[in-house]
């Protein structure tokens, strides 16, 4: 799907001068694991990919700012720098502080880390230790929550009802994020959800604790976005190339009316995804849709602002996304939203 949506984005950009004005305040959030560790294509980013986009980010005179400066902004309404960025790593793992600390610190460029706590405090040798953390705070640092477990949080046990999933969930969090404040200065009320998995009752649950969520589907996050579940573009290998990293780090927030969130867990084959407009932009008649694996999907404008979106096949179990974008004002630049879907029955 990756190269087919970029092709796409490319002719876009050539052929729609009629394209909408960019919205404002908008910010692009990264997400990487593993730096330099090619026993993990899937997480890891190869050193060079890395450096080239910390090269490009400086080049194009990118603002690269702490996730909480950029969060505050976009719930009071401050307008962002254009072509802001935040850096975020989940996992902890210790070639964050062996290969990306350095080259951040460098830099000087801020960038947080969303910890799962049981690894950190069981000493697992592939993880940080939290001295390297208090070390990392020193230098741009910040620390957010990625659940004690790393469970798939959605998923009851055997035999487990609603209330006790809640109970043993909303544990799971608070043990987490009581850790990091042990242990660590000025932690942030932020999860990133263990594999990018949420439902709309942790979404609430996450919430409720007077915390953001950050999932792991692709755009930018703009004053309209879910603050339960804010997305991140993944980093990894397969999705590292400069170009592609332009065309994303360039992103702007889909101009879309806050409107009733959609549950991701579904058992429709061919979920529908209903979007609607701000008014003042539609309608954006050059929206395009695709589908994990899938390719291009059919966009159906059922009035002048909203649209709905649905798969051409059968999307599999497990994880799955829509992605949808619009070409911005400014040459080469896009509005991108991603709703992801999860069909019960993944392994993964």
């Amino acid at each position: 799907m990756r190269n087919l949506t970029l092709a796409n984005l490319a002719l876009l950009a050539l052929l729609n001068s009629s394209a909408l004005p960019a919205a404002q305040s908008s910010a692009v959030g990264l997400m990487y694991h593993h730096f330099g560790v090619e026993k993990y294509p899937s997480t890891n980013i190869r050193l060079e990919q890395f450096e080239q986009h910390l090269d490009y980010l400086a080049d194009s005179d990118f603002k690269v700012l702490p996730l909480m400066t950029v969060l505050d902004a976009l719930q009071t309404g401050e307008t962002l720098p254009d072509k802001t960025v935040v850096i975020t790593m989940d996992d902890a793992y210790d070639s964050i502080y062996s290969q990306a600390y350095p080259r951040l610190k460098k830099r000087g460029w801020p960038f947080t880390v969303f910890v799962s706590t049981d690894y950190i405090d069981k000493g697992f040798s592939n993880y940080m230790s939290w001295q390297q953390m208090r070390e990392m705070q020193q230098h741009g640092a910040s620390f957010g929550n990625h659940s004690r477990s790393h469970d798939h949080l959605i998923r009851r046990l055997p035999g487990e009802t609603e209330a006790q999933w809640r109970r043993r969930v909303t544990d799971d969090i608070r043990s987490a994020q009581q850790r990091l404040d042990d242990e660590l200065d000025a932690v942030i009320d932020v999860i990133a959800y263990p594999y990018g998995e949420y439902n709309l009752a942790l979404a609430q649950m996450v919430a409720s604790l007077g915390m953001v969520g950050m999932g792991q589907h692709s755009g930018a996050m703009g004053v309209t976005s879910d603050f339960r579940f804010l997305p991140r573009f993944p980093m990894a290998e397969d999705f590292g190339d400069p170009d592609e990293f332009a065309t994303k780090v360039s992103s702007l927030a889909m101009p879309l009316q806050q409107t009733p969130p959609v549950n991701p867990v579904t058992d429709a084959a061919r979920p529908t995804l209903t979007l609607s407009f701000e008014r003042q932009h539609a309608p954006l008649t050059q929206l395009s849709c695709f589908a994990s694996g899938q390719g291009r999907i059919e966009v159906k404008w059922v009035r002048e602002y909203q649209a709905q979106i649905r798969a051409d096949k059968d999307l599999p179990a497990g994880r799955s996304r829509y992605n949808c974008t619009a070409p911005a004002g400014e040459s080469g630049r896009f509005y991108w939203f991603s709703q992801p879907w999860i069909r019960p029955g993944g392994t993964d």
